[in-house]
């Protein structure tokens, strides 16, 4: 544990420059005599760290040092193969990138890594797409990414369920969920940033006027927060089903909650369980539980047992 704090120290100095005991010792969570220990056991070894006393003082390197000891060690670099990238950033237009990237990560390793780490490329594949889908048709995904990358506004004619809408907008980040591309971007005049799906957009201009990305932004909180809310928001109401056991598996299969209530159902002495599942509308459940066919009975609420009962009588009459 030592010797990797002692490297990390190394590392942060030459990166960021002059460092105060203190500001070393919360970033490796010990105490200010611990850094001053790891300091003098580093002089001893020959790195040339000297201190700078008052108040702007503090640790650094003697000007021109570049250490050596920069090397992946083998997980970290096995990991950079296993990232699974190459499909996304195909889409983004960034495929010439990753494999040069990863030329030049395997030139740099010694040759026992070099074999371990394609060994590694070849055994594991991350494919997001699910069953029986292809990836999403985003042909725009390249100009939207160098439109996020370079922080420049784009304006766009994008297919909302209200209809299609002219937007300016400035493009945050993108996100990958299920083998679908979104867009995190602020639209023109507004302060919180809102989803786009990139399928979903007809039309794309590109402009040179840079913005300013909002401070603080973290992307990746961001969508942990907005995917949090619409997971929530989009249920408006709930459905009691009865249920077989074959039916709690089928059930499971149709979401996240939906899993946990169908795990918790037990069947009664009848085969049967019910269960309380929440809904986004009738007509969105009453696609859903088409697929339970006749492993499950809706009993509430009455407008979607009707549903039900006119889908099913419709099909009947098809094959009668």
């Amino acid at each position: 544990m030592r010797a990797s704090r002692l490297l990390s120290i190394l590392l942060l100095l030459q990166t960021r420059g002059r460092m105060t005991a203190e500001a070393l010792a919360a970033e490796f969570e010990v105490s200010v005599r611990t850094i001053y220990r790891d300091i003098d056991q580093l002089s001893a070894a020959g790195a040339p760290v000297y201190a700078d006393r008052g108040r702007s003082g503090g640790f650094q390197l003697l000007d021109g040092y570049r250490t050596r000891l920069t090397g992946l060690t083998d997980a970290e670099a096995e990991t950079l193969f296993l990232g699974g990238l190459s499909g996304p950033a195909a889409q983004m237009g960034f495929s010439g990138a990753v494999t040069t990237m990863q030329l030049k990560l395997l030139a740099a390793l010694p040759p026992e890594r070099q074999a371990a780490a394609e060994r590694l490329a070849g055994r594991f594949h991350l494919d997001p797409v699910g069953w029986y889908q292809s990836p999403d048709e985003a042909e725009r995904l390249p100009a939207i990414a160098q439109a996020v990358w370079n922080s420049r506004r784009v304006s766009v004619r994008y297919e909302s369920w209200k209809g299609e809408v002219d937007r300016d907008l400035e493009p945050l980040g993108l996100i990958l969920k299920g083998g679908l591309w979104y867009l995190a971007a602020r639209p023109a005049g507004t302060r919180n940033p809102r989803t786009y799906r990139v399928s979903n957009i007809l039309a794309l201009t590109a402009s040179e006027d840079a913005f300013e990305r909002p401070a603080g932004f973290d992307l990746a909180v961001w969508w942990a927060q907005a995917s949090g809310r619409f997971e929530a928001e989009i249920f408006t109401g709930e459905a009691r089903l009865r249920v077989t056991a074959a039916g709690l598996k089928r059930l499971a299969r149709l979401g996240t909650q939906q899993a946990r209530i169908a795990s918790a159902a037990v069947p009664g002495a009848d085969g049967w369980a019910e269960v309380v599942v929440p809904i986004e509308s009738v007509e969105h459940a009453a696609i859903d539980f088409l697929r339970l066919g006749a492993e499950a009975e809706v009993l509430s609420p009455p407008e979607l047992r009707a549903a039900m009962a006119e889908t099913a009588r419709r099909t009947a009459a098809l094959y009668a």
